[in-house]
């Protein structure tokens, strides 16, 4: 797979892309990430790549022309015709990134990000050029640069042969809903095992007591029912309590939903 993030800071992504998994996967040739640098494809001795907005306003506005050129350069099928490329937008009115979307990018060949800058970029390029816009959350950045460096990082790690353990981003918070297929982690369903669009269960690692506080007895104790049942509790219970809206279309089961109710039960005020 092939990232290109088109950017007015080429050197931004210096140091994202050369730690950890994403370092592994380029050495590996599992992953190609280029960077473009946007003053390149300007024409104008200044290097000009913004001008003030039609109609007024704060700011400066991203020009469609350098843009245009850049994307042009990598001789991609036009918008519209393209099957295994995206060329994206990074934008905070764009289609909300999340783990669903970064699965969608996973299985393409070749993904352009653009990283916008100022108060914006020319319509033109998300109207003619992109196939989308894309936003992280809800919240305004500097520019599009760790943006593009979230969705890289998110989108490299589901490929095939990042991870040493192909099942290590299965099971992560948001993974995917399982298919139900009947395959088996110790024994038990690969269903109820994994998150199902809920977030994580608590992890715990050596030492055993730290500052006060031990980890759970029942995690040495071998029991992997036991285990599988305490850990979708805790998994419903951080998800019920840090992001309820995520069990509206998560994959629950009724022993889930009989979970849930006791933990709602519970987390109702007493009545003085």
């Amino acid at each position: 797979m092939r990232f290109d993030l088109v950017t007015i800071f080429p050197e931004f992504f210096t140091g994202p892309l050369d730690f950890g998994v994403l370092r592994r996967a380029r050495e590996r040739g599992l992953v190609e990430v280029q960077t473009m640098d946007l003053r390149s494809f300007t024409y104008d001795r200044h290097r000009t790549v913004d001008d003030r907005p039609y109609g007024g306003g704060e700011g400066m506005v991203l020009k469609a022309e350098p843009i245009f050129a850049a994307v042009e350069s990598l001789a991609l099928p036009a918008k519209g015709e393209r099957t295994g490329d995206r060329v994206l937008l990074l934008s905070a009115q764009g289609r909300p990134f999340t783990q669903a979307v970064a699965q969608e990018l996973a299985a393409l060949d070749r993904v352009v990000l653009l990283c916008g800058r100022y108060e914006g970029v020319d319509e033109r390029v998300s109207e003619l050029l992109c196939d989308g816009e894309i936003s992280i959350g809800d919240y305004v950045l500097s520019g599009g640069e760790i943006g593009a460096a979230v969705i890289v990082d998110a989108v490299v790690r589901l490929l095939p042969g990042v991870l040493g353990n192909p099942d290590s981003a299965r099971y992560e918070s948001f993974g995917a809903a399982e298919r139900h297929d009947g395959a088996k982690v110790d024994g038990v369903p690969r269903s109820t095992y994994g998150s199902g669009g809920l977030l994580d269960y608590p992890h715990y690692t050596r030492p055993e007591s730290f500052r006060g506080v031990s980890v759970p007895e029942l995690l040495s104790g071998g029991d992997h029912d036991a285990i599988r049942r305490w850990r979708r509790r805790k998994s419903l219970e951080k998800t019920l309590r840090n992001r309820p809206e995520l069990l509206a279309v998560a994959d629950l089961s009724p022993e889930d939903q009989s979970v849930l109710a006791e933990l709602r039960r519970a987390a109702e005020p007493v009545p003085e």
